[in-house]
C-alpha cells in the first residue's frame, strides 16, 4: 500500500469513531494486513508500533524481478501506444506498457487516469528498470479532495526510437480498494515542444466475491458460557485471473463501562477435514482492546470459477465481564498481501444461566 493511501485509510479511520467499533478495528485490520502489498508496490511498507500507530519508514531494498515482456505495442503509425489489461483484479499486478515511437530528449510520459467506483489515490503504477531489474512507482500528482476520481502518474524518458526502433517501457497496475472502472490515456512531451497521445484504454477493477452464511446481518446473541454459533464464509473468485493465495482474518471488539473482551473471554474454532473443530488463538491488538487472527488457509490458489470455504464457530466463555453487552466482530479477506473485502458479523452477549 502506498504512504499516501495508508494516510487517507488511517485519517477515515479516525474520522468514523463515532461509527461501531468494528469499523474502527477493521479498517485498522486491512490496514495491516495490507502492509506486504506496500512492499510490494517498492518496498515501503509501514513500519508500527505496538499500538498500531504508523511509525518511521526505512528505505528498503527492492529485490530483483523477473523480466517482464518488452513486446510492442500499438502500430507503426503512433507515436506513442498504450496497453492496459482489460481487468484489474485487485490486490493482483496486471500489465500494461508504453511504446515509443519518437525521439525524446528529456521528455515526460504522462498517464492521465479517471476512476469511476473507487479513488486513484488507491491506484499504484510502476514501471519496470532493466538497468536494475526492479520495478519503481510513478512520480503522481495531487487529486482533488479526500477521494479524487482524477489521478496523474509520469516518468522521465530519454529515447533515439523511431518507427523502425521502437521503445517499449513495462508497466504495471494494482487498485488497493474496491471494485470499477478506470479508463489511461497516455500522453509523451518529446522535450521539444510536441506532445503525443495514445488512444485512451479502459479496464475494469474486480474482486473475488465474499459471503457468509449462518449469521444474520442484524447479528446474532451469544450466552457467555453457551453454545457456540457456526457460520460459513465462502470466496469465489468471479475474476478471470487465478489468486495465488487466498487469506482470511478474524477480529473483534466489545467494550462495556468499565471492561473490554479479552482473547481469553471468546472461543473462535476452524473446521479443517482430517482434522475436525480446532481452536484458533485470538491476539490482542496492542493498546487497542480489540483482537484478532489470521484463519488456517483453505486452498493455496484459488483458479476463476473455484471457491474456498471457511466453516466457522464462536463462543462467549464465562470469564467475559458482565457490563459488556454488545460486541463487534467480523472477517477481512486478502490474496495474502492487500485485503480485498471485509464484512461484519456483529453480537449480542446474553447472561449464562
Amino acid at each position: 500500500m502506498t504512504h499516501k493511501f495508508a494516510q487517507q485509510r488511517s485519517s477515515s479511520a479516525l474520522r468514523s469513531a463515532a461509527r461501531p467499533a468494528v469499523v474502527l478495528a477493521a479498517g485498522l485490520a486491512l490496514v495491516m494486513s495490507a502492509a506486504g502489498a506496500g512492499q510490494a508496490a517498492g518496498g515501503r511498507a509501514a513500519a508500527r508500533t505496538a499500538c498500531g500507530a504508523l511509525a518511521g519508514r526505512a528505505a528498503a531494498v527492492p529485490e530483483a524481478a523477473p523480466a517482464p515482456d518488452l513486446k510492442a505495442v500499438g502500430n507503426a503509425a503512433q507515436q506513442i501506444s498504450y496497453s492496459l489489461a482489460p481487468e484489474l483484479p485487485i490486490g493482483l499486478w496486471s500489465s500494461s506498457a508504453v511504446t515509443l515511437r519518437t525521439p525524446v530528449r528529456k521528455g515526460t510520459v504522462r498517464l492521465d487516469v479517471d476512476s469511476r467506483g473507487f479513488s486513484t489515490d488507491s491506484l499504484v503504477v510502476q514501471r519496470y528498470v532493466p538497468a536494475t531489474r526492479t520495478w519503481t512507482d510513478l512520480k503522481t500528482g495531487p487529486g482533488g479532495g479526500s477521494a479524487p476520481t482524477h489521478g496523474v502518474f509520469t516518468f522521465p524518458v530519454t529515447t533515439s526510437a523511431d518507427a523502425r526502433h521502437p521503445q517499449t517501457v513495462a508497466l504495471r497496475l494494482q487498485d488497493l480498494d474496491r471494485p470499477g472502472t478506470l479508463t489511461v490515456t497516455a500522453t509523451v512531451d518529446d522535450g521539444r515542444g510536441h506532445t503525443y497521445r495514445a488512444p485512451a484504454r479502459t479496464s475494469a477493477a474486480t474482486r473475488p466475491t465474499t459471503t457468509v452464511t449462518g449469521w444474520p446481518a442484524k447479528g446474532v446473541t451469544l450466552t457467555r458460557g453457551g453454545a457456540a454459533r457456526p457460520f460459513t464464509l465462502t470466496v469465489k473468485n468471479t475474476t478471470g485471473r487465478t489468486y495465488p493465495a487466498i487469506a482470511v482474518s478474524y477480529f473483534a471488539y466489545g467494550a462495556g463501562r468499565s471492561h473490554a473482551l479479552r482473547p481469553a473471554d471468546l472461543i473462535l474454532q476452524q473446521y479443517r477435514a482430517g482434522h475436525g473443530w480446532e481452536r484458533v488463538p485470538l491476539v490482542a491488538n496492542g493498546c487497542d482492546p480489540g483482537m484478532s487472527t489470521p484463519l488456517r488457509p483453505s486452498s493455496r490458489s484459488v483458479a476463476p470459477g473455484a471457491t474456498a470455504d471457511y466453516r466457522l464457530r464462536v463462543a462467549v466463555s464465562r470469564t467475559a465481564p458482565a457490563d459488556v453487552a454488545t460486541a463487534e466482530s467480523g472477517i477481512a479477506v486478502s490474496n495474502g498481501d492487500q485485503s480485498f473485502s471485509s464484512q461484519e458479523l456483529p453480537f449480542a452477549i446474553g447472561a449464562g444461566k
